[in-house]
């Protein structure tokens, strides 16, 4: 069987050879089928090439993506310890306030409310105007004159 190829394949090239149209035919077949597969090579290369842009693209996005949720996150995460201490604080606070004594300071020194048998005496004192305001007031009375 081998031996058959062998000589069918012979044949062919002895007619190629002998018949020179035959030969520029197989040349002119072999140069469009050499461009067929570089083409073809040429546009897998281009393919490949874009895939790889593609995902060295998406790589850099999720990559940027990454550190900015992982900062958000730091700075949430401090929010929130600094929203839990201040909610701490204000519970303590409350557990002050919530004492009849501490309400009834707020009262004596907020709204001037006095106690039983108690005579709340308020003593308003006038702004005091300092000498250089004096002086101004004298001296725009004198010009007006």
């Amino acid at each position: 069987m081998e031996e058959n190829q062998g000589n069918e394949t012979e044949q062919g090239i002895e007619k190629i050879q002998a018949n020179p149209q035959l030969a520029e035919k197989a040349k002119k077949k072999s140069k469009k089928h050499k461009r067929k597969i570089s083409f073809y090579y040429s546009f897998l290369t281009f393919v490949l090439i874009f895939c790889i842009l593609q995902v060295g693209g998406s790589v850099v996005l999720n990559i940027s993506k990454t550190v900015a949720y992982r900062s958000k996150i730091h700075t949430m995460n401090k929010v929130r310890n600094e929203a839990e201490q201040r909610n701490k604080d204000l519970k303590t606070d409350i557990k002050l306030f919530s004492k009849a004594s501490s309400l009834e300071e707020i009262a004596r020194n907020n709204l001037k409310m006095a106690g039983n048998k108690e005579v709340l005496v308020i003593i308003n004192n006038p702004p005091a105007t300092s000498d250089s305001q004096n002086k101004k007031k004298h001296n725009k009375k004198k010009k007006k004159k």
